[in-house]
């Protein structure tokens, strides 16, 4: 008779009491990490644990409990939620926008005297207007990435746009860059140096001090928009579709 193998788990749900309350946990198993870790989704207040290999995973929520009161601090922090919907205030480019309905026939959605217009039925409003922002978001990243890079002599292989948490840029070896759509929500100037800051690390993969002189060379001194993202950047993740 064969024996039967062990199942290995890899992902599963647990809950974690915070404060007095049941909260959801995801722990998985991620080889490529180096030790157990906890993270706190910064826009969902969504928790994880990740493990490193099958035994850290056996001990995950031991380990979760021993952060309990760091977890409850960064949910303190969580945002509150704004709906992508008829009557929200969006920022774009830093700008304040209300969104209004729109007649149908302009096209689906369109910025008319400080306002978004949203046309068509309200099921389909939130999902438009999100559409739209990671439009707006990947033309203007993707002007100022080919902007930057050409100054440098160099050019991208690849630009992505994505909704990610835990960065606003990043370029990988073979030059490719990739963008959180969220950072159109933000004035032009820190759009502009996040895009410049994954530029210049087409050229240097560090962070020494060659690569601040490109920084400085594209864009500036970096400090006014690094302090607009340490104040202001956890809020652009409060934009999400009901």
């Amino acid at each position: 008779m064969r024996k039967m193998k062990a199942t290995r788990k890899v992902a599963q749900r647990e809950l974690l009491r915070i404060e007095g309350r049941a909260v959801e946990v995801n722990v998985r198993l991620n080889p490529r990490a180096r030790r157990l870790i906890v993270k706190v989704h910064p826009s969902t207040g969504e928790i994880s644990v990740v493990a490193p290999s099958q035994r850290a995973l056996d001990r995950a929520m031991d380990f979760a409990r021993g952060q309990s009161d760091w977890i409850a601090a960064q949910i303190s922090r969580v945002p509150a939620i704004v709906p992508l919907e008829i009557g929200a205030t969006v920022p774009l480019r830093g700008q304040d926008h209300v969104v209004r309905p729109g007649e149908s026939g302009r096209g689906a959605v369109w910025l008319e005297d400080g306002t978004i217009r949203v046309a068509g039925l309200p099921a389909h409003h939130s999902r438009r207007l999100l559409d739209f922002l990671k439009r707006e978001a990947k033309k203007e990243l993707e002007a100022r990435a080919f902007h930057h890079a050409s100054r440098l002599g160099l050019k991208p292989t690849r630009i992505t746009v994505r909704d990610t948490a835990s960065r606003w840029g990043s370029c990988s070896i073979s030059r490719s860059l990739s963008f959180s759509w969220r950072l159109i929500l933000a004035p032009s100037f820190v759009l502009d140096y996040v895009v410049a800051h994954e530029v210049a690390h087409m050229r240097e993969m560090n962070h020494g001090p060659k690569f601040w002189r490109l920084v400085d060379e594209l864009v500036g001194d970096p400090r006014r928009p690094q302090t607009w993202l340490h104040d202001h950047g956890s809020a652009l993740h409060r934009y999400a579709m009901r």
